[in-house]
């Protein structure tokens, strides 16, 4: 266990940790596209593993899968065949004018903007590559949860699986920082075969509902649904045909925007 990014840089054990047999991410995504009358072209930026790429590549939409991790990059091509893969980062991009007819960001992805430089450029640079009318599905958590509940520093949480023989262990700590308006992740990992801990950090920002649903319109969109459940993350989970809950205080939240024409 050299690897200091252990989960992004060995994506096999990021989906053992995080599997989603059921293609509920990928699902959601679908049925948020087909709902509102998406177009075939779909960016799945954040992509990942492949997984909700490959998925929605299933059900005969045209998919181009982006990440700045090029082990996730490799391991998609490879176990997730049919979308195309290339290297972006999230942050601000430029895949082509109007090339797509939907951008998906899933998992929390989108809050890896930390500054509202970067969320702007992030908006920004979808909006540029949505056609008029496009649409943008994004999956994350709730800021306004978490800034609610700051006994959440003080609930280390323990996880173990196993993969191929070695079980790998993690204890995660969260810290709010109110100020900064950011999540703080740190998680140790240790396994049985001997190998050192690797520790690992990082860290979320922490939007507000409001905020992202004005930064969003801001940024030449207009918000069709923002709501904290049911989704791909939640519990319960999401089921074909459920109905958002129309509350946004859960520790999710889903936002579908789309692309507004230019004023004249």
């Amino acid at each position: 266990m050299k690897d200091r990014n252990l989960l992004t840089d060995n994506p096999a054990l990021y989906e053992a940790r995080f599997p989603d047999t059921e293609r509920l991410a990928g699902r959601w995504a679908e049925e948020c596209l087909r709902t509102h009358g998406s177009g075939p072209r779909v960016l799945d930026l954040g992509c990942g593993t492949g997984r909700d790429a490959a998925h929605l590549h299933a059900m005969g939409r045209t998919v181009t899968g982006a990440d700045l991790a090029e082990a996730m990059l490799r391991h998609a091509a490879r176990h997730h065949p049919g979308p195309r893969y290339l290297p972006a980062d999230l942050r601000r991009f430029d895949l082509g004018a109007g090339s797509f007819d939907a951008v998906v960001c899933l998992d929390s992805a989108l809050l890896y903007c930390r500054t509202d430089a970067e969320l702007h450029g992030f908006l920004a640079s979808c909006r540029r590559a949505l056609a008029p009318g496009g649409l943008l599905v994004a999956e994350m958590r709730n800021g306004a949860y978490f800034l609610g509940h700051a006994h959440l520093d003080n609930a280390p949480a323990a996880h173990a699986f196993t993969h191929e023989g070695v079980t790998y262990r993690s204890v995660t700590r969260l810290r709010v920082d109110a100020a900064a308006r950011l999540l703080h992740r740190t998680r140790t990992w240790t396994t049985d075969d001997g190998s050192p801990p690797v520790p690992q950090r990082s860290a979320w920002r922490l939007l507000l509902p409001e905020e992202l649903r004005r930064t969003v319109t801001g940024a030449g969109f207009e918000v069709l649904a923002l709501h904290d459940g049911p989704g791909p993350r939640t519990e319960p989970a999401w089921r074909e045909g459920a109905a958002p809950a129309g509350t946004t205080t859960g520790d999710r939240l889903h936002l579908i925007a789309r692309r507004t024409a230019p004023h004249a």
